[in-house]
């Protein structure tokens, strides 16, 4: 499989490795390539290496070995230029609780050296229902409020590739959908975003493709639905009117399993690799005289198939 080049990427790890004095192996040999204006996700337990790997990604810390270019240019070599190409909004709420919303986004562009662009400001702070307190003392916003001010923050450079660590963190279930939408407006404009969340249904809403690190190690990168289908379970669950106590002898090839009442009878399978018909069950049930009053199917969470990879219980 032929790889693509650095420039062809807006991010591109190559044999990253941090390991720190104590011994502690952060990150073992990282790879991965995140395509130009891709919603990315990476997901992993606490102490995974997710900020970690963020971190080495925009220059704040220095990778043991290995190479890190964003939008085709070296971390290391030309810091400058990638370090302007990256919008990060870090997972603590930090800026000046002080200052305006408007001065803290204008200092930011400043930040970078760009010209005076009030319009393109007023966009972004409109974009993100900012603009009504444009004149408020950061202080005084709300936490979600706070938390879009550091994506505008992140923003005001105009930056190609934008990390989000953790991004509705602390955030309630509405305001949390409403920046979801919020990012992939951004993905529109051409913006490449990457995410780390501890929220699964977080990743399963926005993410084009899913990371899963582990221990230091990038154990798989998948495109959400590739993923969803290659590793997710489905099950039909037959209700039953009158409840069984064992699976008859004629219904051992299939994966079932009854209740602890005796009234659910559910049948697990991935619908990608199973060789069972639906309706020679359902046939083998009525040669059982076992007659569902209803059935329903769910299938597998990404929650479920995180689960599954990390070994977590």
């Amino acid at each position: 499989m032929q790889h693509p080049s650095p420039h062809d990427s807006a991010i591109s790890v190559s044999g990253v490795h941090k390991t720190y004095p104590n011994g502690l192996a952060a990150l073992d040999d990282i790879n991965l390539d995140i395509r130009r204006g891709e919603i990315f996700a990476l997901l992993g337990p606490n102490g995974a290496g997710k900020t970690t790997l963020i971190s080495a990604i925009c220059g704040i810390v220095q990778p043991t070995g290995g190479r890190i270019h964003v939008c085709g240019h070296d971390i290391v070599r030309d810091y400058r230029k990638a370090r302007a190409a990256i919008g990060l909004v870090p997972q603590e709420l930090t800026t000046d609780a002080f200052v305006s919303v408007w001065n803290a986004v204008r200092f930011s562009r400043g930040l970078f050296g760009k010209p005076r662009d009030p319009a393109y400001l007023e966009t972004i702070l409109r974009n993100l229902a900012l603009w009504d307190k444009k004149d408020e003392q950061i202080r005084r916003l709300s936490g979600g409020m706070k938390r879009r001010v550091m994506i505008a923050k992140a923003l005001a450079h105009e930056p190609e590739v934008l990390f989000l660590d953790e991004p509705t963190s602390g955030v309630d279930i509405e305001l949390r959908k409403s920046m979801w939408a919020q990012v992939r407006a951004l993905r529109e404009t051409g913006v490449t975003i990457i995410l780390t969340t501890h929220y699964i249904e977080e990743a399963e809403q926005m993410a084009d493709r899913i990371g899963v690190i582990d221990k230091g190690r990038l154990i798989l990168t998948e495109a959400k639905a590739a993923l969803m289908q290659k590793m997710g379970k489905s099950q039909m669950i037959f209700i039953l009117p009158t409840p069984v106590r064992a699976i008859p002898e004629r219904l051992a090839a299939y994966d079932l399993t009854i209740d602890a009442d005796g009234h659910r009878l559910v049948y697990t399978y991935n619908a990608e690799t199973d060789t069972h018909d639906a309706s020679e069950l359902i046939d083998a049930l009525h040669a059982s005289d076992i007659r569902p009053r209803h059935i329903d199917c769910r299938q597998s969470s990404l929650e479920e198939i995180f689960m599954q990879l990390v070994g977590t219980r």
